[in-house]
């Protein structure tokens, strides 16, 4: 009898002690998600100012400044966590070195100080996401292999953990930048 009672209060424990850690795996992942998603809303908040100071030097570069206003609207609409903000961020990620390349082909806003010190701050900014990301998918890997591996999949699977989407970078963030070389 009393052996009994000592196993069920080890294989209790045991049950705690794989829930608390799957709690605390779920817990690090969504941190590192907020982590992303301020570092995503600092650029998100520098858009309107770029394309202000962009679209007072350059009227007909009109397509690019819609689709940055656009996608960034998207992405207001869009709930945070999901595929989809992720898509979207992903566009986003890819029109706005299109935007800064604006500037080089007008001189007296490259040589703007307001430009530059948001083309500094955009690129400050990009640098914190790429960090951001790589925690958060650290996070998730981290979350993926306890609901995934034996004994805590079981406790996971009766708790409704599931697994987690990676924060994926597209094949235009993944291809080398061209770089023009002005004499």
């Amino acid at each position: 009898m009393l052996y009994l009672l000592a196993t069920l209060i080890a294989l209790l424990l045991a049950v705690i002690l794989i829930f608390n850690a799957l709690v605390r795996k779920r817990n690090a992942a969504d941190f590192a998600f907020s982590c992303i998603d301020a570092q995503l809303a600092k650029r998100f908040d520098l858009i309107p100012n770029l394309v202000a100071i962009v679209k007072g030097y350059v009227a007909h570069e009109a397509t690019v400044l819609r689709e940055v206003t656009e996608l960034r609207a998207q992405i207001a609409a869009t709930a945070p966590d999901t595929r989809h903000r992720f898509d979207a961020e992903a566009q986003l990620a890819e029109k706005l070195p299109a935007l800064i390349a604006i500037a080089e082909n007008y001189p007296a806003l490259k040589a703007d100080a307001q430009f530059l010190h948001l083309q500094r701050a955009l690129a400050e900014i990009e640098e914190q996401i790429s960090a951001a990301r790589r925690a958060f998918n650290a996070a998730i890997y981290e979350h993926n292999n306890a609901v995934q591996t034996v004994p805590s999949s079981l406790i996971a699977g009766l708790c409704g953990y599931r697994t987690r989407a990676y924060f994926h970078i597209t094949d235009a963030e993944r291809a080398n930048p061209g770089v023009a070389i002005t004499p």
